[in-house]
């Protein structure tokens, strides 16, 4: 549960809010509702932010130009930083130097917060596994919220839930970088690949600030984790050295281990709890998502639910009846024998090599945007196995013509060209995947405008084709 004890309470402190996007915001928001005192602070031009400043005076917060901050630094005993805001940045170093402590929204809102949580990171597939375990604990009957790096701020998904609640929070790196306090009751880790290379200096230093989701976990707290990531099977070591409180569950889809919990016999995910023989949960067919990555994610989320006091046999329905997410393998249409499918959250390398290796059938990937320098040769060799040809787009668009080797690649300089592009390429069977690898900021406002582009693009192309 949250920290409920008198040093926590904000309705006597002056809070520094850095950063107005939807964190900032919120943040700003929950503070003032609770009684302190907020004054918030971006780095654009007033002129930009003209709009979120009158949403944070209509909550009775404030608004002071970074030029103005020496004053409100003076008076400020606490500091919210935005996940955007990197721990580097002017602002931040200036709230350092003044010795205010800092934390993230997330941070404040498990301080708001009387429900356990279930917390999900990992470089990816954190948004599908997240939703799927608040999904699962639903059609379980229980009450479920779920927030954070998933879009809906996690001061906000916290409101209202009770200690009979879970709060289910997708936590992104930068997020977990200003915790203090946070002890989710389940933490769950994905896998561990390069990512955000333009923020952390090495993957190691990356894999640090994920690590940190761990930090206040003690007995009675549990960690779901896959043991086919190289990174995280070498964490249990380091758990043995550490003499780790928390229970660890283990899942995986190849060779089983006498302690793991989840594995797959066969077809069949089967599981194995604490003091109870092994049952069947799942057949592999029934898990509706595509990929190989999905079935993991699947198997991640049901230990979850598990954990947290679900019944095998309630997970089955569950799992069947998720629908999934907006632009992660989301089939968007069918045009004369070719499918258009939105993976625009594949926002690095790895997650759209996983896209590419969703599909039996041929690719034309449409790909490229903002890099964070990451390494494209393993997105290269999936290109060269998967697809018949890429239709590359934005900054990234040399690189991914690059490291195509023989695979036809042509440039595109809008989506709906990108599409038509596609269009003329694709032959009956073929998939068109959108999976950009890359940041969506050089071309779109983010990924989802960039998936949405995609879909209208595929309406439009339709419409004609149907004319």
């Amino acid at each position: 549960m949250g920290i409920s004890d008198a040093s926590q309470r904000f309705d006597s402190q002056t809070v520094l809010v850095v950063g107005l996007g939807k964190s900032g915001i919120a943040s700003a928001q929950a503070l003032r509702a609770r009684g302190a005192r907020v004054i918030a602070t971006d780095e654009k031009p007033r002129a930009e932010l003209l709009e979120r400043i009158a949403r944070l005076e209509a909550a009775g917060a404030a608004f002071a130009a970074p030029a103005e901050l020496d004053a409100v630094l003076a008076q400020a005993t606490l500091a919210v930083l935005s996940p955007g805001v990197p721990p580097s940045s002017v602002v931040a170093t200036r709230v350092r130097t003044a010795g205010v402590p800092a934390i993230g929204e997330v941070e404040v809102a498990w301080r708001l917060c009387d429900a356990p949580m279930i917390a999900v990171t990992g470089t990816k597939g954190k948004s599908t596994t997240a939703a799927l375990i608040a999904h699962l604990l639903r059609a379980c009957g229980k009450d479920a919220r779920l927030g954070g790096n998933i879009g809906e701020p996690l001061v906000n998904a916290v409101a209202g839930a009770t200690a009979r609640s879970w709060v289910v929070a997708e936590l992104s790196s930068f997020q977990l970088e200003t915790i203090d306090a946070l002890r989710p009751r389940i933490a769950v880790m994905l896998n561990i690949e390069a990512d955000h290379l333009d923020r952390y200096a090495s993957i190691d230093e990356y894999a640090r600030a994920k690590f940190r989701i761990f930090l206040n976990q003690g007995d009675g707290d549990a960690i779901v984790l896959d043991r086919d990531d190289a990174r995280l099977r070498g964490l249990e070591d380091a758990f043995a050295r550490a003499d780790c409180p928390p229970a660890r569950f283990w899942y995986t889809t190849q060779r089983a281990e006498r302690t793991d919990a989840m594995w797959l016999r066969g077809d069949t995910i089967c599981a194995s709890q604490p003091g109870a023989d092994p049952v069947a949960v799942l057949d592999r067919a029934d898990v509706p998502l595509l990929g190989e990555h999905n079935l993991r994610n699947t198997m991640a989320a049901m230990l979850a639910a598990l954990c947290a006091g679900c019944e095998p046999q309630e997970l089955r329905a569950g799992v069947r009846s998720f629908s999934g997410l907006p632009h992660r393998l989301q089939r968007v249409a069918e045009i004369d024998g070719v499918l258009y499918v939105d993976d625009s959250k594949a926002t690095n390398p790895s997650a759209a090599v996983a896209a590419l290796r969703a599909f039996h059938a041929p690719v034309v990937l449409i790909a490229g945007g903002r890099e964070k320098q990451t390494d494209f040769a393993g997105l290269g060799v999936a290109i060269r196995e998967h697809a018949r040809s890429a239709i590359a787009i934005g900054e990234a668009a040399p690189a991914i013509a690059r490291i195509a080797g023989e695979v036809p690649v042509q440039r595109a300089a809008s989506m709906e060209e990108a599409v038509d592009r596609a269009h003329r390429t694709a032959q009956p069977g073929d998939v068109v995947l959108l999976a950009p690898a890359c940041a969506s900021f050089d071309m779109f406002h983010d990924a989802e405008d960039r998936g949405r582009q995609f879909a209208r693009a595929v309406e439009m192309l339709a419409q004609g084709t149907r004319a």
